[in-house]
């Protein structure tokens, strides 16, 4: 099997683990929000990722992956930003309708693809706007219902959305420039974004619901999904990485909406939630979106291989031809003395 299979078959894996991962978390959190009554969603994502570190770490234990420490600050800086983006997420949610908050999630993707324009100079075809425009519309139809606009939670959104595009952005940036793995970067940013999780949740739970977490009538029920929802978000918070390091930030934000299309028809078979022509209509629009983007992709990747194929021999026959090689800068000088001397390698430093 060549190494371009092997990746195929590796982001395939990575984005049904993430799809089946992130539904089963979502079903499982409804019926701990909506029944039994636990609506402290940021305190419970701060225990999703201390679990996940925890697991993590017996995993390290156990040697299934290898500790690969890089610039602390990055870890750090990344960890609280990734932190601060969920906190903000849930804030959004809480002083927004449902609508503006699916809108919300809606701007990541434009946001996304705006960045990576400006500050990376990645280049999106036509093809592949064309048909993120088509998903985007079909998401829209399906779950935007009201928008009732406010000053503080247009605010919270706006920033919500940066520092989670961001987050994605760095997350795609960091595993490629310092050669790390999604465990490896999971494991070392985790603590960090528990902590502070951990910090704020209780208060942001508290500001939105006027509970107190740690009142809470914990039953046998409720103590069985908190840890259900704790040990799928393991799958969830490693699958995330994971697809974002195989991919890019787009892909999974696009995977994201289409996981929103699968939970609204989970929930309408499963737990029999109200459903209407627009649900139908948008879900059936945000697939076909789904499908042309993936393919026009499948279609550029192929692209690029195939161009970076053809140009290894060309590279190769001009290494061999020494006035190729000099006109080419291939950093072979004169040593003064009739011979021919390399110039040394340029300083690498740790993580290029």
């Amino acid at each position: 099997m060549s190494e371009g299979q092997k990746f195929q078959l590796g982001t395939i894996g990575a984005l049904s683990l993430s799809v089946v991962s992130s539904v089963s978390i979502v079903i499982c959190n409804k019926a701990l929000i909506s029944t039994l009554g636990f609506t402290f969603a940021t305190t419970l994502t701060s225990w999703h990722l201390l679990v996940t570190f925890c697991s993590l770490h017996v995993a390290l234990w156990m040697k299934m992956f290898e500790h690969k420490p890089f610039d602390p600050r990055a870890v750090m800086g990344f960890g609280i930003l990734n932190g601060i983006s969920i906190g903000l997420l849930n804030l959004s949610l809480g002083f927004n309708s449902v609508g503006f908050y699916q809108m919300t999630k809606l701007a990541i993707i434009p946001c996304t693809v705006l960045l990576e324009t400006l500050f990376f100079r990645k280049k999106f075809s036509r093809k592949i706007q064309f048909s993120l425009t088509i998903l985007l519309l079909g998401v829209g139809i399906a779950t935007v219902t009201d928008l009732q606009l406010n000053m503080l939670g247009s605010v919270l959104s706006l920033l919500a959305v940066i520092t989670t595009c961001v987050a994605q952005i760095m997350t795609n940036t960091i595993q490629k420039k310092f050669k790390v793995s999604s465990t490896q970067l999971l494991y070392q940013s985790c603590p960090y974004q528990a902590i502070t999780l951990f910090v704020t949740g209780p208060f942001l739970d508290g500001l939105l619901t006027n509970q107190n977490v740690f009142a809470f009538k914990y039953t046998s029920q409720v103590v069985f999904f908190i840890v259900l929802s704790c040990l799928i978000s393991v799958s969830v918070n490693f699958s995330t990485f994971l697809v974002i390091g195989k991919t890019s930030p787009v892909t999974y934000q696009v995977l994201g909406h289409l996981k929103t299309c699968l939970v609204l028809a989970f929930g309408y078979v499963l737990l029999k939630d109200p459903f209407n022509w627009r649900n139908i209509l948008g879900i059936m629009v945000a697939v076909i979106g789904m499908v042309v983007y993936s393919y026009f992709c499948s279609v550029e990747t192929q692209q690029k291989a195939s161009e970076t194929s053809t140009q290894l021999p060309q590279m190769k026959e001009s290494e061999k031809d020494p006035l190729i090689a000099v006109e080419n800068g291939s950093g072979v000088l004169s040593d003064g003395g009739g011979g021919v001397q390399k110039t040394a390698a340029p300083h690498r430093s740790r993580g290029d």
